[in-house]
């Protein structure tokens, strides 16, 4: 793995459009570079990191020693074709030594999934500069994608390679800076690589995977602020009354500074730093880092500043970090323990209080530049404790170790206020030319949907932490029942009927009578709302999405009732992930009464574990499909439409706080968040999403599978809609999974 081997896959869009991007109108091809680390291993089985100069020009990738707009005689030392078969994926932080030195990096890994010897790794200076080199190749991906559906024969599709002539010569370089529809820069510079903060340009279409600002599913909070300091506030949740549970108590913030400034100030362990803002875990070293997004750290205080009497502490806690597609991050802090770090002697051993961080962009105002972003950390508390604090001794509470822990994010933003270095001004230098524009299709590019907001079900506590929301939503009761989940919808003017979603099947057949007795997997559906392992499918009302109007104001409303009906839900053991589960003889689909349905949707959700697992949910319809729907044209379309259309929400509806915190209620484009494979056959499409293929998504499983026996999840899956005719849009199935067993999955061979 010497160099990065980016091989020819391809087909996709160039073109950008919305709100928040410096130059929005009108496509044209995009070009992004560089400074990153070229990570491998030579010839004789060395680790190396060189510092590498990457530069994409629509579908095309080169990598030089040195800055071609500084050398334009340069040639590449390495060049290739981005196109379908090329995967990425974020492997996290890792410690590397540069130059003498050691730092952080953030890791990404390219490879072929048809030719796993194809590979290659770079890594970037923060976390927010790799999410935007994963954004600039999927535009690569997607012009190539582009390119090779508007024809030309098919030995000029499978030879691109060789007709692109990219030696470096002056003339070819000085014509790609001339050439340019949009430039677009990552980084400022290969200082900013050598563990220096570096910032990335903040007009590159974020908004293409996720929705922002609000959260998309209920949720059982009700935050009420109970003590403002130094600008900050903090919340108690007053949703649960009951003392017997641990108490959630939460402080926001905003700073000014962005989400990657603030994120690699919390993960930096730094004694210098942390001492001019954390009281409490200033002291913190490194015990083990697992994988690139979880580690284990050790830290020491001194009770002096709480109470003078105590002796010292130590503690241990684990770090896990999830860093959304929208520039959002999330990171749990847990107690653990660890055979590296017995008690010290002298200090008594404590558990830091369960928490985490959420950090995301705050939308910045038309009259200025100036980042900002919300911080929110929050804490769970034991209940005893926090009742005679607040009602006997509250005073008692700014002396105790969950106050300290609220107090990070006060001492956070006085410590990034007083240090203006530290807030980074965008890197993105756009260049205008007079290149044509490319030529594409909105109805397939992912850009289209620029003000689309990041969430897609609605939050009870969006009163309480969105700083830039202009509207509040009023919680009328304490207590949420899973038979209503839905008691946060604003208005019944903007529900969204099942008619209009009926539109989507064919409305000259007639109706086909589905006898739910003759479909049964092997999990089976529930009795009743106490029922445990078990499935159920519940209405849309508790997720909102996109109304009629929503291009022309962004307004959101109620779903309705799902198109398809869901008729059953296999939960299978596997030894390894199996595609194509649809044409399993023991499937329902090759049943007698399941050949006989107009239409199946059959999605397989490939669990990583061992062993591995299957989720496979059947979703029915009573009629064929209507040939002119959009339903139809994801049925019967490319894997390019459906990656960027097929869209799921998820929501914790029961469950342990910190792991709603990590699934969160965010919507998802599935196909560009993991791998899925499509398969369209006689009277159903499957899709096989392979939640594996994601660093991030297995580590976020692996925390749900851990508590699966106590959580309550539901999940809607939906074709985003995009252009006005596509409006609104509709849920085309839903599900409940009731508290799984592990154990109760069958066993499936191959």
């Amino acid at each position: 793995m010497d160099e990065l081997d980016l091989n020819k896959v391809g087909s996709g869009r160039s073109q950008e459009s919305g709100h928040s991007r410096a130059s929005s109108v009108g496509g044209g091809r995009f070009e992004y570079f560089g400074w990153v680390y070229h990570l491998g291993v030579n010839k004789i089985g060395h680790e190396y990191c060189h510092l590498r100069f990457l530069f994409i020009r629509g579908k095309y990738v080169m990598m030089y020693k040195r800055d071609p707009h500084e050398n334009p005689g340069i040639r590449p030392i390495r060049k290739g074709v981005v196109g379908p078969t090329l995967m990425i994926e974020e492997l996290g932080r890792r410690k590397v030594n540069h130059g003498g030195g050691g730092g952080d990096i953030y890791v990404l890994r390219f490879y072929n999934r048809l030719d796993e010897t194809k590979k290659g790794e770079i890594a970037c200076a923060t976390a927010g500069e790799a999410q935007k080199w994963m954004e600039a190749f999927d535009q690569a991906k997607q012009q190539a994608e582009f390119e090779l559906s508007r024809g030309g024969s098919a030995r000029s599709k499978l030879n691109s390679d060789d007709e692109i002539d990219l030696d470096g010569h002056r003339p070819r370089v000085r014509h790609y800076a001339r050439g340019l529809k949009r430039l677009i820069k990552i980084g400022e510079g290969p200082e900013s690589l050598l563990r220096q903060s570096s910032n990335l340009a903040a007009d590159i279409g974020r908004d293409g995977y996720f929705e922002n600002d609000v959260g998309d599913a209920v949720e059982a909070y009700e935050w009420k602020c109970v003590r403002t300091i130094n600008g900050v506030r903090i919340f108690q949740d007053v949703a649960d009354s009951d003392r017997g549970k641990g108490v959630i108590v939460k402080a926001v913030g905003v700073i000014d500074a962005c989400a990657d400034t603030a994120f690699e100030v919390l993960m930096n362990l730094e004694r210098r730093q942390r001492y001019e803002w954390d009281m409490l875990t200033g002291d913190l070293e490194m015990v083990d880092s697992c994988d690139g997004h979880y580690d284990v750290v050790y830290g020491t205080f001194s009770p002096m500043y709480l109470s003078r009497w105590e002796s010292k502490r130590d503690f241990i806690f684990s770090r896990q970090w999830f860093h959304g597609q929208d520039g959002t991050y999330t990171i749990l802090q847990s107690p653990a323990v660890h055979k590296k770090k017995p008690q010290r002697s002298g200090y008594c051993r404590t558990k830091l209080n369960p928490s985490t961080w959420e950090v995301r962009n705050l939308n910045t105002s038309m009259d200025t530049d100036t980042p900002r972003c919300l911080v929110t950390q929050m804490v769970e508390i034991r209940s005893v404790g926090w009742w005679k604090w607040k009602k006997n001794h509250f005073s008692k509470f700014e002396k105790s170790i969950p106050y300290a822990l609220l107090c990070q994010v006060a001492g956070l933003k006085e410590y990034i206020a007083a240090n203006p270095s530290l807030k980074l001004k965008s890197a993105a230098s756009v260049i205008q030319s007079k290149i044509s524009p490319v030529s594409v299709s909105s109805g397939e590019s992912e850009a289209d949907g620029m003000h689309d907001e990041f969430y897609d079900a609605m939050s009870a506590d969006s009163s309480s932490s969105d700083e830039d929301s202009d509207t509040e939503i009023e919680n009328k009761d304490v207590k949420v029942k899973l038979k209503n989940v839905a008691w946060a919808i604003t208005s019944l003017a903007l529900k969204r009927t099942l008619s209009d979603a009926n539109k989507e099947l064919d409305p000259k057949a007639a109706p086909f009578k589905i006898d739910p007795s003759q479909f049964h997997g092997s999990l089976r559906k529930a009795r009743d709302d106490a029922d445990t392992d078990c499935w159920t499918s519940p209405s849309g009302m508790g997720f909102m999405i996109r109304g009629k109007t929503y291009l022309k104001d962004s307004s959101k409303v109620t779903g309705g009732d799902p198109l398809l009906k869901l008729i059953a839900v296999d939960w299978f053991k596997v030894d390894k992930s199996i595609d194509r589960i649809a044409l399993h003889p023991k499937c329902l689909m090759q049943s007698e009464a399941g050949k006989k349905l107009p239409f199946v949707l059959v999605v397989n959700l490939q669990v990583p574990a061992t062993p591995n697992y299957s989720l496979v949910l059947y979703y029915a319809s009573d009629r064929p499909v209507n040939p002119n729907s959009l339903l139809a044209k994801f049925v019967d379309g490319s894997d390019m439409f459906r990656n960027a259309r097929f869209k799921l929400i998820p929501s914790i509806v029961d469950g342990y706080w910190m792991v709603k915190r990590a699934v969160g209620s965010k919507a998802c484009l599935l196909g560009k968040a993991v791998s899925c494979k499509y398969l369209r056959q006689d009277n159903f499409l499957e899709i096989d999403v392979d939640i594996g293929s994601s660093s991030v998504a297995r580590s976020i499983i692996g925390l749900v599978l851990g508590y699966v026996t106590s959580i309550v999840v539901d999940l809607a899956i939906l074709i985003e809609a995009r252009e006005e005719a596509e409006l609104p849009e509709y849920i085309l199935g839903t599900v409940r999974l009731n508290r799984l067993k592990i154990d109760s999955a069958v066993n499936l061979e191959a």
